[in-house]
């Protein structure tokens, strides 16, 4: 069937005609292949955020698991919001998230010590890094490794959310 009135055409020539219908679908996003950026940004998110784990340890004396994968997540989030979906950059999120819980943990651990001893963090941490690490090992259990191992699963997570 043919239309009784033609479409309105502009007066103007130099405009477009309308159109009718559903708009033009917008062009995909730009990918991001930025892996340098990616390992840079997790790195920094991985201090920052195992500071902030070995704060809540020392302040609580409890690991707490949804802190563990707050940690592995962020991490991957960040990597992969900066980075983009790469197999390397997963790795690596993933390695970071392992070290930031086990810094964390270190940190907790030295925070709750001097509380006891007439040492500051930061000397223990440093100056008697053995003795911290030999403290970490008698207080861990099964669970400071399961938390560990949550935070590596969690950077995949971040990492696939960021995408």
């Amino acid at each position: 069937m043919s239309q009784s009135v033609p479409p309105p055409y502009p007066s103007d020539p130099s405009q477009p005609p309308q159109t009718f219908g559903y708009p033009m679908a917008p062009p995909p996003a730009p990918v991001r292949n930025n892996i340098a950026g990616g390992i840079v940004v997790a790195f920094i998110a991985a201090v920052a955020v195992g500071a902030a784990y070995g704060g809540i340890l020392g302040a609580t004396k409890h690991e707490i698991g949804y802190a563990a994968i707050a940690v592995g997540f962020i991490i991957g989030f960040a990597a992969g919001k900066v980075g983009g979906d790469h197999v390397g950059l997963a790795v690596f999120s993933a390695v970071f998230s392992l070290a930031s819980v086990y810094f964390g943990q270190l940190l907790g651990e030295a925070i709750i010590a001097t509380k006891h001893a007439p040492v500051s963090v930061s000397e223990l941490f440093f100056q008697h890094f053995g003795l911290l690490n030999d403290a970490w090992r008698a207080d861990s259990d099964v669970m400071s490794y399961v938390f560990i191992a949550i935070a590596v699963g969690a950077s995949f997570a971040g990492m696939k959310r960021a995408v």
